[in-house]
């Protein structure tokens, strides 16, 4: 059964590359929110392996997301969020609510973010 990776951005550009290295990677399937609206639907719909969420989104932001995740669903799926927002406070906020990894935009690379979803399934 292939992993499920869910990511969430309201950035056109951070979605494609990053989806694009996950499935040229053949880490699973990837599905994409581009706001925070659509990807509380789809977490509500099925269930994911692997989240990747943006701070700032419209509609509901990734706080709100990670809340759903961890508080209403109960579920311990490793997130990891982006920011260009990250001041060393946010940063320790969303550790202390259940973010695994954090990654400040802009990103550094897609293979960075490949390696840290690879850490997080524990895949080679």
């Amino acid at each position: 059964m292939a992993l499920k990776i869910l990511i969430c951005d309201d950035d056109e550009a951070v979605l494609s590359v990053v989806r694009f290295k996950l499935l040229k990677d053949n880490i699973g399937e990837v599905f994409t929110a581009r706001d925070g609206d659509e990807a509380m639907k789809q977490l509500r719909e099925q269930d994911f392996d692997l989240v990747i969420t943006d701070i700032h989104m419209p509609y509901h932001d990734g706080g709100q997301v990670l809340n759903l995740i961890r508080d209403e669903q109960k579920k311990k799926t490793p997130i990891i969020m982006l920011s260009s927002d990250a001041e060393e406070e946010v940063i320790a906020m969303a550790k202390k609510q259940g973010v695994d990894e954090f990654i400040k935009k802009p990103l550094r690379s897609a293979d960075y973010v490949a390696s840290r979803v690879k850490k997080l399934l524990h895949l080679k």
